[in-house]
């Protein structure tokens, strides 16, 4: 009697334990709509949700009884748009469903979809944008629908972060971080010998480039490349009594902004470079014209010694010398 009461409890815990074990997996196996529905279907449901407008009575409230355990989504009370003192805030108004859409049937069992942002989201970036483009788009986003990120279909959550207390992306000490999480050549030009001084913080990249679009090439903060170098290397501005033509045109047409193995950021090293345009010009051509020995010893010859074109034609940038017309005065 005792041996089969010993054997219907073990059978009664081992059951409890595979129910147990059943309810676990399945709780870990149990898939978000973003692995039941297509991604049409969730932004068919999603813009059903819309127009039926079936916001929770208690806002933040309702969403907290499941999602206030995670650290990531509390951290939105420490940034700005958690902010319950600002009229601006999403917080001030419909509060989580002011970004995430109408709660509807969402909190009976978490299986209708919400509006999810970032990598994991199957909606596309046009539609995540254009729920931050309902509160964000001002003069200075205007550019944005034309911009290199809209037309490559990155997200705004892909380089904000929004559930935080500081936004990375807006720190001079971590924007080329995120940056260059994507634009990883740029990233590698950064960190050749001769390069602006972004790795160490004292340039970003927004400093140049408006990352929300522009009207200029390569999404400009100024209206040419020019205009742009110019507003640090204000030196190098003309008009100049005798001008270089590609140093009036467009700088990069000899330099790489981002980082070169050569002086000066340029992106051949000179002969090389000046001979791409000056060839067949007398004696650009001939590589020990001017040589003291016939280029027998180190640095024997002015062409290729030193600064090579430069040892005469120091005035590269251009000239104002009334005698200057050579670039070498």
């Amino acid at each position: 009697m005792k041996t089969t009461h010993q054997i219907n409890t073990l059978f009664f815990a081992l059951l409890c334990l595979t129910a147990s074990s059943v309810f676990i997996s399945n709780n870990v196996q149990a898939a978000k709509w973003d692995a039941k529905m297509t991604p049409t279907e969730v932004e068919a449901t999603l813009d059903k949700k819309f127009a039926e407008g079936k916001y929770s009575p208690k806002g933040a409230d309702s969403c907290l009884m499941c999602h206030k355990k995670s650290e990531k989504v509390m951290a939105i009370f420490k940034g700005v748009h958690g902010s319950i003192d600002s009229s601006k805030s999403p917080m001030a108004g419909l509060q989580c469903e002011a970004c995430h859409g109408p709660l509807g049937k969402h909190n009976r069992g978490g299986k209708e979809p919400m509006i999810t942002f970032g990598p994991t989201s199957t909606l596309s970036a046009d539609k995540q944008n254009s729920v931050c483009m309902s509160c964000h788009l001002d003069d200075n986003r205007m550019s944005w629908n034309s911009s290199h990120h809209a037309n490559g279909d990155v997200a705004c959550a892909s380089c904000h972060s929004v559930h935080a207390e500081h936004d990375p992306i807006l720190s001079k000490q971590t924007e080329m971080e995120v940056c260059t999480s994507c634009h990883a050549k740029q990233k590698a030009d950064m960190n050749k010998r001769s390069s602006h001084p972004m790795k160490w913080n004292q340039m970003t990249c927004s400093d140049c480039h408006n990352p929300h679009g522009s009207m200029s090439d390569a999404d400009l903060v100024q209206p040419t490349v020019n205009e742009t170098c110019y507003s640090c290397h204000a030196e190098k501005r003309g008009p100049k009594l005798w001008e270089h033509a590609p140093v009036t045109e467009n700088c990069v047409n000899c330099h790489n902004p981002h980082g070169s193995v050569n002086d000066a950021m340029l992106k051949t090293r000179a002969p090389q470079l000046c001979q791409q345009c000056h060839a067949g010009d007398g004696h650009t051509s001939n590589a020990y014209l001017g040589n003291t020995d016939m280029g027998s010893t180190v640095n024997g010859s002015a062409f290729t010694g030193g600064r090579s074109c430069l040892n005469c034609h120091s005035q590269v940038h251009g000239s104002n010398h009334p005698s200057g017309k050579l670039l070498q005065r």
